[in-house]
């Protein structure tokens, strides 16, 4: 059989899914193209130079093992490097205008730009030589800001940028997702990092409703050219919230221009948004495709160990310590929100300090009530399903099927005990949501894993983990 590029990627996909997790597939592996196989060598084609280095950095030998598995000892793999983003002109080391003034008597100090005449939207006009307050919060660092699956490319690409603002394919960045998933903590982990290595950089953080309204502002004094002046001398913009641009015809048209000019001088820009470029509905198709120029990286849900290493964060830095059964009921219970964390922690603080009660899951439970709107569910087979098929990481539908793949087989008849065990579904019933299976199967089942459980001390280790999961998530601890 005569082999091609697709398939033979597709052969090393089916390898490499199986030694890493869900979310580092979909992140490394999910983008890259096969391009051609030629004399035992296949292209395979990569976003960036960044995306080509990390694969190289984390995951050259389980690529060199598969390509030899498929292509035999002389297999060779090679990259091809996307190259459709505009390349950023060479990064000056100083702003032309700060070059050009600095003779003047005295000087202008590192962090500070002569505005002349040009008018800073954020102080009191008429103020000259000025040092511009980069208005970002100065404990957003990445030493707090918690890495895990969910965030690592976003994280990663935000401190490629800050040892070399302007100077990465990475212009601009966009970090996108949900609300409360660190996006703007992210960005300004970014200035603050620019902020300490680069101090002649000019920093500066704005929310697109600030900016929108000093545009309104410009737009009233007839001051829009000395705006856009002003903007245009920024070494990193950050921009929060570019959705709420959406439809505000002039502010796009100004924000157009400072874009093209500051990305022209290879000075770096920093956008979030609660969504990718593409779904950014009521903007121009011109800033659209220039948003695409450089990586778009989305922040996504963090998991559970992520969720519990954030909160342990917090609580140092709060110089707190809670009973681990707290700990993991909170981070079972909020899920998709890191502020919220933070909120139930603050709370849980300020009842024990002000009612003089421990601190123990009857506090835990009646606090998470007022971030979470039910906690109190009823355990379901399908819940049980997904959560057992998730750990396994197969499919939930093929439980109901007949496939008799071990970890299929080990997941379904799992599924069947605990669904037993934890529900007070009858033998029957718990069948039907197998693929209408007999009762006499779950019977069978429920006796295969109690003597995995009998015989093999890690199966017991992850059977107890997953009871507890439920348990605690579903709020019967």
């Amino acid at each position: 059989m005569i082999k091609d590029c697709t398939s033979v990627w597709d052969s090393c996909l089916r390898t490499i899914r199986r030694n890493v997790n869900s979310q580092s597939f979909k992140t490394w592996f999910e983008p890259i193209r096969p391009v051609r196989l030629s004399n035992n060598a296949l292209t395979i084609q990569v976003p960036n130079k960044f995306f080509y280095e990390w694969l190289e950095e984390h995951y050259v030998s389980l690529l060199k093992m598969t390509i030899r598995q498929e292509l035999g000892e002389n297999g060779r793999l090679e990259y091809q490097i996307l190259m459709g983003a505009p390349v950023a002109p060479t990064v000056a080391k100083e702003p032309v205008s700060v070059r050009t003034n600095s003779k003047r008597s005295g000087g202008i100090q590192p962090g500070m730009i002569d505005t002349g005449n040009i008018k800073n939207p954020f102080v009191i006009p008429g103020i000259k030589k000025l040092k511009i307050d980069p208005q970002i919060n100065p404990t957003y660092l990445f030493d707090n800001f918690i890495e895990g699956d969910c965030n690592r490319l976003a994280r990663s690409a935000g401190m490629a940028i800050a040892k070399k603002p302007g100077g990465t394919a990475f212009n601009p960045l966009i970090i996108f997702g949900d609300v409360g998933l660190g996006k703007t903590h992210l960005a300004q982990a970014v200035g603050n990092e620019v902020l300490s290595s680069f101090p002649n950089k000019t920093v500066l953080y704005v929310s697109s409703e600030k900016f929108t309204n000093q545009i309104i502002q410009s737009i009233k004094n007839n001051a829009v050219n000395d705006f856009v002046n002003f903007y245009q001398l920024i070494d990193v913009l950050i921009v929060d919230d570019i959705q709420f641009l959406a439809n505000k015809t002039k502010t796009q048209e100004i924000f157009f221009h400072i874009f093209n000019q500051l990305h022209q001088n290879g000075k770096q820009l920093i956008l979030t948004s609660d969504r990718p470029p593409k779904d950014l509905d009521g903007m121009e198709e011109r800033l659209i495709s220039r948003f695409k120029w450089g990586l778009s990286a989305d922040l996504q849900a963090p998991d559970l160990e992520t969720r519990m290493a954030i909160l342990e964060s917090k609580m140092s830095k709060e110089g707190v310590e809670l009973p681990n059964s707290v700990t993991e009921f909170i981070c079972y219970n909020i899920k998709n929100n890191i502020r919220e964390l933070e909120g139930v922690l603050v709370s849980l603080i300020a009842q024990s300090s002000l009612n003089r009660r421990e601190i123990d899951v009857t506090l835990a439970k009646e606090v998470i009530k007022n971030f979470v709107k039910q906690i109190n569910k009823e355990i379901t087979v399908d819940y049980i399903q997904k959560l057992v098929a998730d750990h396994f990481e197969v499919p939930v539908e093929k439980l109901a099927g007949k496939t008799r793949k071990r970890s299929i087989v080990i997941a379904r008849q799992l599924s069947m005990y605990l669904a037993k065990n934890l529900t007070n579904k009858s033998l029957k019933a718990i069948g039907e949501n197998f693929g209408g299976r007999d009762h006499s199967t779950v019977i069978y089942s429920c006796k295969a894993v109690q003597d995995l459980l009998d015989t093999d001390m890690i199966f017991k280790d992850t059977v107890t983990d997953l009871e507890k999961k439920i348990k605690l998530s579903l709020n019967e601890v």
